[in-house]
């Protein structure tokens, strides 16, 4: 079915008519995402007949069908130019039920209608600048905020929810007013808040912690789209707010922060929308003042520790018996990779997978990378066992120190590698965290990298001759281990590793060849020192000068 058929009969046929072939066009140009230039004035005159046929009084199921059609005419940026009217955007706010009333949602039969309208009123606002214009003085912000708050709780409603919440991302990243507006007037923080909270469906234990089932079920693919747009929104929302301004914003943000880490102990339906989720709450945790970002740990309960351990005896009973030799070793790197200092750090461990994982990627290092390790270093600079834990997992106590600091499979190698990146923005901020996990030490740094790769990161701070950085940190000290005391010596510090001992050539020479090279020094030695007395005369004074530039 092609557009001029479809606009032969919306202008003259009945609802059933034109639902059926508005259908058959929508199933025809379905995945079309780039249309014939020639058809332009056809598809602009089909949008016009769609939009009169919206306001008259037909059947739910023709609307939607009028609605799919639309959907798929508004992704053309050319055809949107006539039809983007204040009349026809408030025909789809009214389909879409964005108005001020406090009514709730009509019965499920009419969710389709809403569904599709939100579905459109995205395409037309992405791609129009009237419409984005429109949306400012129809105060759509608003309204979407009053259908969100309809939407609490109700799971049968989540698509409704979702091209909300996608439509608030829009609006607040093409609008900076918007942002302001949902950000205050709106009080769009805790709502965006509450909408993420309700996709991940949290139980609080306490006023910054939320149940965490490691056995349950993944999000199902509504729940994670919704929790992946509430976060886009949240971070267009947020994304001034780096300072905390009273106790109010505070507590908000450790709520967020909160829902987050929970975020980041979730999985999606698949690995790759894990991924999606997992990058989304790195981004907006990048948001959150840095004084909140504690509630990302949480001290361990006894009854938690006492199962870690009773889990830890259990397997070191199975490994003497001889039933597991593994068990033993794989319960103790799972307690040391999860607890610190009686405090749950399962979520900086997500964080620190999800570094390695972008790092393994080898591409798009300033999208997908420089977020998650700007975010893991200013963790470790505020929160000092964050630190902690997060040295002891990317800089172990040196043992072997054969290899070249860039040589190698582990995350301190790889890390070391980024420090010469071609991208001085990749570059700088993967020297800069591993200088925060030195507890900004020039000495520290250079054990663990090298001088050769360091260089330009103490270029860069003035720090070439050594001292330290300018934050503050604990006084406690690193310790050595025997195999790197040992080893120390010999060491070089350009390379940052084990070098051997250069042969001495003059062991292997006879008598008589060391008396010929020890010759020819003096003698070497004699010319330097005459070519020297030559080059200074005396004048008339009888004080030295230097003879001039054409003088041998």
């Amino acid at each position: 079915m092609d557009a001029e058929g479809a606009l032969n009969t919306l202008r003259g046929g009945d609802a059933g008519a034109i639902e059926r072939v508005l259908r058959e066009y929508s199933e025809e140009h379905r995945a079309t995402f780039k249309f014939d230039p020639a058809d332009e004035e056809k598809r602009k005159k089909l949008c016009e007949g769609i939009f009169k046929v919206l306001e008259k009084d037909i059947t739910t199921s023709c609307q939607v069908t009028c609605l799919e059609a639309l959907r798929i005419l508004s992704r053309d940026k050319k055809v949107l130019v006539p039809v983007t009217t204040k009349e026809n955007m408030q025909i789809l706010m009214r389909l879409a039920k964005l108005d001020d009333s406090e009514a709730s949602l009509e019965e499920a039969a009419d969710f389709p209608v809403i569904v599709e309208s939100l579905k459109c009123l995205c395409n037309i606002v992405f791609n129009s600048q009237m419409a984005q214009k429109l949306s400012l003085e129809l105060n759509l912000a608003a309204m979407l905020c009053n259908l969100l708050r309809k939407c609490k709780d109700r799971q049968v409603i989540s698509d409704i929810k979702c091209f909300d919440l996608r439509l608030l991302f829009l609006l607040s990243l093409l609008h900076a007013d918007i942002r302001t507006q949902l950000r205050y007037e709106l009080q769009g923080l805790p709502l965006l808040t509450q909408a993420l909270e309700s996709a991940f469906s949290i139980k609080w234990t306490d006023e910054y912690e939320a149940a965490i089932d490691h056995n349950g079920p993944p999000l199902s693919p509504q729940e994670t789209d919704c929790a992946i747009e509430a976060l886009k929104a949240l971070f267009n929302v947020t994304v001034d707010s780096w300072n905390v301004h009273s106790e109010s914003d505070s507590h908000q943000f450790r709520v967020m922060a909160a829902v987050l880490r929970h975020c980041l102990l979730t999985m999606g339906p698949t690995e790759d929308k894990t991924e999606e989720l997992h990058s989304n709450a790195v981004n907006l945790l990048s948001n959150v003042p840095v004084s909140c970002l504690d509630v990302l740990i949480s001290p361990l309960a006894q009854d938690e520790i006492a199962q870690e351990a009773t889990t830890l005896d259990e397997s070191n009973q199975e490994t003497e018996t001889g039933q597991d030799e593994t068990r033993e070793e794989e319960a103790n790197l799972k307690y040391n990779t999860m607890v610190y200092n009686g405090m749950n750090m399962e979520a900086i461990r997500v964080l620190l997978d999800f570094m390695e994982k972008r790092i393994d990627k080898g591409s798009c290092y300033r999208e997908g990378l420089t977020p998650v390790l700007s975010l893991l270093t200013e963790c470790s600079r505020a929160h000092r066992n964050i630190r902690k834990f997060i040295k002891d997992q990317v800089l172990p106590p040196l043992r072997d120190v054969t290899n070249r600091p860039e040589v190698g499979s582990t995350v301190r190698n790889k890390l070391v590698r980024l420090m010469t990146h071609v991208d001085l923005g990749v570059k700088q901020i993967a020297a800069e965290f591993l200088f925060v996990l030195c507890k900004e030490r020039v000495d520290s740094l250079l054990k663990y990298t090298g001088y050769g790769n360091a260089a330009g990161l103490l270029a860069a701070r003035g720090l070439l001759a050594g001292g330290r950085g300018d934050h503050w940190y604990s006084d406690d000290e690193d310790t050595d281990t025997e195999e790197y005391k040992s080893a120390k010596p010999n060491i070089n510090l350009i390379t940052g590793h084990l070098e051997e001992p250069m042969p001495n050539p003059i062991d292997e020479m006879t008598e008589e060849q060391k008396e010929y090279e020890a010759m020819k020094l003096v003698n070497m030695l004699d010319k330097l020192s005459r070519c020297s007395l030559h080059y200074i005369t005396l004048d008339s004074d009888g004080l030295g000068s230097y003879p001039s530039s054409d003088t041998d």
